[in-house]
């Protein structure tokens, strides 16, 4: 009996079922992309709350292992939260204010020595620059800001925004052990497990994320700050703090501050100085890199740099700076969730086939 001949070959239409896939989970995407920024008024709360609960989990743990009600250790909990969040921005916006003049005086020196010494546009005043940098930045405020009806407006939103993510959190915490059966309720009939176990993992790789990225921001902060007052360079408790925000968003966020503290030093003390600035810094990012992160974040997910650029990249032009932090967390929590799937549907072994026993 003939049988038809496919119309394509066995390649061609592996390929073309790929591109399918692809194709599949890229508008699957894209539309959950376009509804995060349609809804990003209630998404954002519920990211930030997502956040801190994994932050503050253990300590929610340890308060009802010692006997306390589940509502009156989560009502702690986030006392605690709101006595810790307060305090660091107490700190770090006491510090930058008090710094601020200094800091953005020795970077606006430090700019008119490159300018001197390196012979970049000998017409160039870095004056001007500064103006045309702060027109530049007004323009974009104002055009920011023109669909507010005021200031005030946009720090009721942030006021309102913050309030509700404590909300949630005061809630997430209280109701976690409900989190199981919300998951066997939701899911389709059979999946229960499998939705179960998805979400624990991306939980579980939040939360590993921001603990070990918390405790390297810190140690990071201290370590440079100290180095700062040994060096005897101004601002430096500012600076510190900067690194300490700044570490949050992976790379890039301590490229900057490390630039920024590398860039006082060398305007306020001189190239010695600034040199000795630059050991430290990259002393304390080499310091992250081999020792810190592979022994807290090790039992995290761990992305490929390229990848964590990427997420950053694709964050900020989504949602801004806002972006940019939530980026690396959302990325850790989908890599979790597609270590789960490929952890419960292995990839068989190469070779094809088993052969058959002798004498089957």
């Amino acid at each position: 009996m003939q049988t038809d001949k496919p119309l394509l070959p066995d390649g061609a239409r592996r390929a073309a079922a790929w591109c399918g896939v692809v194709l599949l989970v890229t508008g699957v995407a894209a539309v959950a992309i376009w509804l995060c920024i349609v809804f990003k008024t209630a998404i954002t709360p519920v990211l930030l709350a997502l956040l801190g609960t994994a932050l503050l989990g253990p300590v929610h743990r340890r308060l009802t292992a010692r006997g306390l009600n589940r509502s009156l250790a989560a009502g702690l909990t986030c006392v605690l939260l709101v006595a810790v969040v307060g305090g660091a921005g107490y700190i770090v916006v006491t510090a930058l204010v008090d710094t601020g003049d200094q800091i953005v005086r020795s970077l606006k020196d430090a700019a008119q020595w490159v300018v001197d010494h390196f012979g970049i546009g000998k017409n160039t005043n870095v004056d001007d620059l500064a103006s045309n940098g702060q027109k530049l930045v007004q323009k974009f405020g104002a055009s920011a800001a023109g669909g507010l009806l005021s200031g005030i407006s946009l720090i009721g939103s942030l006021i309102a925004t913050s309030v509700l993510a404590l909300l949630l959190t005061f809630f997430f915490l209280r109701d976690s052990d409900r989190a199981a059966r919300l998951a066997h309720s939701v899911a389709p009939r059979g999946t229960g497990e499998l939705v179960e176990a998805m979400g624990r993992r991306a939980f579980e790789a939040v939360q590993g994320f921001m603990r070990g990225t918390t405790f390297i921001a810190l140690i990071d902060a201290v370590c440079i700050t100290v180095g700062l007052l040994i060096l005897r360079v101004p601002g430096a408790v500012g600076l510190g703090a900067l690194v300490f925000v700044g570490a949050y968003i992976p790379y890039l966020g301590a490229f900057i501050s490390g630039a920024v503290a590398v860039l006082v030093a060398l305007a306020d003390r001189g190239v010695v100085i600034a040199l000795w600035a630059l050991g430290v810094v990259l002393a304390v990012q080499v310091l992250e890199g081999h020792v810190l992160q592979p022994v807290i974040q090790s039992r995290t997910v761990q992305m490929h740099p390229a990848m964590i650029m990427i997420a950053i990249t694709a964050g900020a032009s989504v949602a801004g700076l806002l972006g940019m932090l939530l980026a690396v967390p959302v990325c850790a929590a989908a890599f979790g969730v597609l270590g789960e799937l490929r952890g419960r549907h292995p990839e068989p072994p190469s070779g094809g086939e088993p052969s058959a026993e002798p004498g089957a």
